[in-house]
């Protein structure tokens, strides 16, 4: 019973979070990801990628997971507009035209 009300009360505070709180991402896994997807500006698979970010497919506000098979890159201009609704209501939709246009 204890145990049931802790997952209670943790799913309860996980909902009450605001929708712009950070959700803390596995260093590990980029690390992974960099050092099978290298950079597609300079090739590196270390450091920063100028232009680009780690995107995560399937966002983790909606539940996507935090491993290098969630992740791609992409230019910091389509990760904005990304951003922009990733989170919402209607997420679903926009990822599918998002695949077929970069997410412009």
């Amino acid at each position: 019973m204890r145990a049931l009300l802790a997952a209670s009360a943790i799913a309860v505070a996980l909902c009450a979070a605001p929708a712009d709180a950070r959700i803390k991402r596995s260093q590990s896994a980029k690390v992974e990801f960099k050092r099978e997807h290298p950079c597609p500006a300079t090739g590196a698979t270390k450091g920063p990628c100028k232009g680009y970010v780690i995107d995560h497919q399937i966002g983790l506000c909606v539940g996507g997971s935090d491993t290098p098979a969630n992740m791609r890159w992409m230019t910091v201009e389509a990760a904005k507009a990304k951003d922009r609704w990733e989170c919402k209501p209607g997420w679903q939709e926009k990822l599918r035209a998002c695949e077929m246009s970069d997410c412009k």
